[in-house]
């Protein structure tokens, strides 16, 4: 492996807290000098005066799973994209297949709660396929609250999971939000006293839905404040919808009490999900103030007409992704909420990034530039770069410091107990990973849109993991591959 010298960029070191003009000499895969006036025999020197050097995004929400979606989340500047949220199952299967398929940037698993749930209450058997499982949601067996017999059965399945390397538990509690709260707690339980988080899509707010068993942030937020365990609290943008104040004030009252509770959210007014979710029902969209009309379908571009035709997608495909617009994008008050999210005090970014369906229904390719006809959520390509150019460039809200702690170093610590190798990541210490990216502060920006949403982000211009380019010049290196799995190790 070829020694790299990034010369004369202004680097940006979170875990230090270091801004200043420096260079960057990457050895062997990792960090081995950052300074000034480096010199090395043989190494590969690119200039990027005028650049921002940083340790590479880690993000803790992708769905992606696959070649195709990884290269857009390295076009906005990802260099680590691990499955949390949902989760796969057997996590064995899941990180067997990346690295044998092999992937540009890193990858990593949480055990699912929900496809552990269906295993035991449905009979469905886990395939470690994330778009394949999206059929499950439609599906009310598994969604029921389970025997003590079940519950002892598939914690049992997620005991085993931690113990084959899994990044700790996903649980979607929004898609069985009617199961008793005694449950989650189990599933706390467990991964406390294991030493792994738990990475949750909360069960419905009270201003949603008065009848919820609990309310879902104050849920997450006891059960940190209890168990003293490591909660992540996922994509708070989409849960909260318009109640973002008060969901915010609820997780900030509970870090004061000592809570270690972290908090996600993506730079957009819409989300995306399986059109057979529990709250995309016709008779639970008003309390979300949606209408049918507020789904897309992302396959075709699609737009639900009225009830009876959401009824009749969610019965003859349950599994289908679907755009769910809860903010609008063009309503400045709207954007506020979506800013405030963002700007949460140690708020992390995260992107949920969904797989791309082409047409015939495939979801991954090793073509670049994708074929056309793709389609996926644009926070799969442009989250990060969005971030960037609203939160830095326009609203002048973060320093550049202040966004590589939230996408890079953040992140990579809420897993630093339970997969030491995180140690490594979202900094750019001596003996660091070198997972790098290098950005042009002027260019950075989004381009996918919700009707053009494989368009990658521009202003990154090269990404390094591992200590190899998988960007060179801000266009993808076709034969780079260096992405590895990183396992969770039990305490």
């Amino acid at each position: 492996m070829s020694a790299v010298l990034l010369k004369g960029g202004r680097v940006l070191d979170p875990g230090r807290s270091f801004d200043g003009i420096a260079d960057v000499l990457v050895e062997d895969g990792k960090i081995a000098a950052v300074g000034s006036r480096l010199a090395r025999e043989g190494a590969v020197v690119i200039d990027v005066t005028g650049r921002v050097v940083g340790p590479g995004f880690v993000d803790l929400h992708s769905h992606v799973n696959s070649v195709a979606g990884q290269r857009l989340q390295a076009m906005d500047g990802v260099t680590t994209a691990l499955e949390l949220e949902a989760g796969l199952l057997p996590v064995e299967i899941a990180y067997a297949r990346a690295k044998e398929e092999g992937r540009p940037i890193n990858f990593g698993f949480s055990a699912s709660w929900g496809a552990a749930r269906a295993e035991v209450l449905s009979g469905r058997e886990a395939k470690a396929d994330f778009v394949g499982g999206l059929s499950i949601l439609s599906d009310p067996a598994w969604q029921q609250n389970s025997t003590p017999a079940q519950l002892a059965t598939w914690l049992r399945r997620l005991e085993g999971e931690l113990s084959d390397g899994a990044l700790g538990i996903g649980i979607l509690q929004g898609y069985a939000p009617l199961t008793a709260p005694k449950e989650y707690r189990a599933v706390a339980e467990l991964a406390a006293s294991a030493g792994a988080p738990t990475f949750t899509h909360v069960r419905e707010i009270v201003e949603s839905d008065p009848t919820t068993p609990i309310d879902g942030t104050a849920e997450v937020a006891q059960i940190a404040m209890d168990l003293g365990s490591q909660v992540h609290h996922c994509h708070v943008n989409s849960t909260s919808r318009r109640h973002i104040d008060r969901v915010l004030r609820t997780i900030d009252d509970a870090r004061s009490g000592g809570a270690r509770i972290t908090v996600e959210a993506y730079p957009y007014g819409a989300g995306s999900t399986g059109i057979g979710a529990a709250f995309l029902a016709p008779e639970r969209l008003p309390v979300w103030q949606l209408s049918p009309d507020n789904l897309v379908l992302i396959a075709t571009g699609e737009r639900i007409r009225d009830e009876a035709h959401l009824r009749q997608v969610r019965a003859t495909d349950p599994g289908a992704a679907c755009i769910v617009e809860f903010l609008d994008d063009e309503n400045p008050a709207d954007v506020a909420l979506l800013q405030r999210s963002l700007a949460f005090p140690d708020g992390i970014v995260a992107s949920d990034a969904m797989h791309v369906t082409w047409p015939d229904g495939s979801t991954d390719t090793r073509e670049w530039p994708l074929p056309a006809g793709g389609m996926t959520h644009p926070r799969t390509a442009g989250t990060f770069a969005r971030s960037l150019r609203m939160m830095i460039r326009e609203q002048a809200v973060w320093t550049w410091l202040e966004a590589f702690r939230r996408c890079s170093y953040l992140p990579a610590r809420v897993l630093d107990a339970v997969a030491p190798v995180f140690g490594g990541k979202g900094h750019l210490g001596v003996g660091a990973d070198a997972d790098i990216v290098v950005i042009d502060p002027d260019r950075i920006t989004d381009q996918a849109t919700y009707l053009d949403s494989t368009r990658p982000s521009i202003g990154v211009d090269f990404l390094l993991v591992n200590g190899t380019f998988v960007l060179r010049n801000g266009d993808i290196v076709l034969d780079a591959y260096p992405g590895r799995g990183l396992r969770g190790e039990l305490k």
